[in-house]
């Protein structure tokens, strides 16, 4: 038959078309399902167009500043739907590179809903695909592995509903025509945050209520409360340990009022749109997950760590299976699920070697352990940190707020851990990542030579105050 398949993914987001790639290049027989396009919510919805508006404020609020650095710019204004063009035709250059990723992989693509069947007369093990067209039309795939790369979607609380005009996620926010005067966000994690600090840089009044007792609450601690600084500095208002309390929303006099509780009191908020960013679900209807032996908990599907469902021949990758809900990581989980599928033997991924990036003004980014989650697991630690304020390359750029910190085994003298906010962060983490798959030493970062005057320079000298030898502090 020529819909048989070595392997059919469901979802052609980052996971599922890098997946796709590998597959056809150990020279399997691959389609994608996808029931929208191609790239998925990084590309679409998340990631890129994100970081395309972020990148936009970034560069109003260096003009905004130029004088600081001896450039009179003049009137600045901001073209918010020239900003949303330009992030529409780099999310449109981007799609057509996927497609033709397809096309040169000899990937089939099938733009429809698929969904997973139960043995039948066209496979005897669970596993065939229905693909059902917006024609109303379907036809069957028959693999002999299936990967789940569905992806996921964004939460809301109880009682609050999204209406995509004043209640909003960041799919929402993402599609505005033009910027509000006031934004509340619920949530400050990673999305949040990044949203604030774009919102902010473009003049929008920004308010943050986050349930945790601290803002990034899965950064290390000391971050949280630098980058709750910043943010206070910039005039954010920003409530920790706050509960938005269920079926208070009410409209008035142009604004959106919710009520909340901190510390045993109410309090009020308001503002033209609030925005809800408490995290994502998975997205596990409606795929057939009833028609095979998979298991799910906490709304997310269990595999083994070779991303085996309890259907050996079925795969999960991604946001799906409850994990790190990060592109790059569901892109890893993709290659060493049909790697497997192929015979090889790839190794399991160590999630503590994964960094984690928020792309806020200013940057974090973290792999590893905190010094907390260390001690917890019973490490004997030391730590080195270094201020971005005593880097050159951080004084000639205007942005030196933030540190760097090297969490350490103090036994082994292996780096278990790097934190970092500041300048540029999320593309200096890779040297942390790579300190942690190699297993280095502070003194073998050190004594890598950084070219000066770079940010780079802050890693060899944290390296060095994990003993006291900083030379700059």
């Amino acid at each position: 038959m020529s819909n048989e398949y070595d392997v059919v993914v469901l979802g052609g987001g980052t996971g599922g078309y890098v997946a796709a790639i590998r597959a056809s290049q150990l020279g399997m027989r691959v389609a994608v399902v996808e029931k929208d396009k191609l790239g998925g919510t990084c590309l679409h919805r998340g990631c890129i167009p994100s970081k395309a508006l972020l990148r936009s404020a970034e560069v109003y609020h260096t003009l905004k500043n130029g004088a600081q650095y001896g450039v009179e710019a003049g009137d600045i204004g901001i073209n918010f739907l020239r900003m949303q063009e330009r992030k529409r035709e780099i999310v449109s250059q981007l799609h057509k590179g996927v497609q033709h990723l397809m096309k040169q992989g000899k990937i089939d693509v099938y733009e429809g809903i698929g969904r997973i069947m139960g043995p039948s007369i066209f496979s005897p093990q669970a596993g065939a695909i229905t693909v059902e067209y917006k024609n109303g039309e379907s036809e069957i795939l028959v693999p002999k592995f299936v990967l789940i790369a569905t992806g996921s979607r964004p939460r809301t609380l109880p009682g609050l509903t999204i209406d995509k005009e004043t209640v909003i996620t960041s799919d929402e926010a993402l599609e505005l025509t033009q910027l509000p005067k006031s934004v509340l966000i619920i949530g400050g994690g990673v999305i949040g945050i990044e949203w604030a600090s774009l919102f902010n840089d473009l003049g929008v009044e920004v308010e943050i209520v986050e349930y945790a007792e601290r803002i990034l609450p899965l950064e290390d601690e000391e971050i949280s409360k630098e980058m709750a600084r910043l943010l206070k500095k910039r005039k954010i208002k920003v409530h920790t340990g706050t509960k938005i309390l269920p079926e208070t929303l009410e409209y008035g006099e142009g604004a959106a009022i919710i009520k909340a509780e901190q510390n045993g009191k109410e309090i009020e908020c308001r503002a033209e749109r609030i925005l809800v960013s408490v995290g994502r679900q998975a997205n596990i209807e409606d795929i057939g997950l009833n028609n095979v032996e998979a298991d799910v908990e906490n709304g997310a599907i269990k595999v083994n760590e070779m991303f085996q469902t309890k259907e050996a021949h079925i795969y999960a990758i991604g946001d799906v299976i409850g994990g790190l809900q990060l592109a790059h990581v569901a892109s890893h989980e993709g290659i060493v699920a049909v790697e497997h599928m192929a015979g090889q033997h790839p190794h399991p991924i160590d999630y503590t070697m994964v960094p984690k990036c928020t792309y806020s003004r200013p940057e974090v980014a973290n792999v590893g352990l905190t010094g907390a989650e260390a001690k917890a697991q019973g490490y004997s630690v030391k730590t080195g940190k270094f201020n971005f304020r005593a880097i050159g390359k951080a004084l000639v750029y205007g942005e030196y707020d933030g540190f760097v910190k090297i969490v350490v085994d103090e036994k082994t003298d292996d780096v278990l851990g790097v934190h970092m906010i500041g300048p540029h962060v999320t593309d200096l983490i890779a040297e942390g990542a790579l300190a942690r798959v190699l297993d280095a030493t502070p003194w073998e970062i050190a004594h890598t030579i950084h070219p000066h005057p770079t940010l780079a320079e802050i890693m060899g000298e944290a390296a060095l105050a994990v003993d006291g030898k900083a030379i700059h502090s």
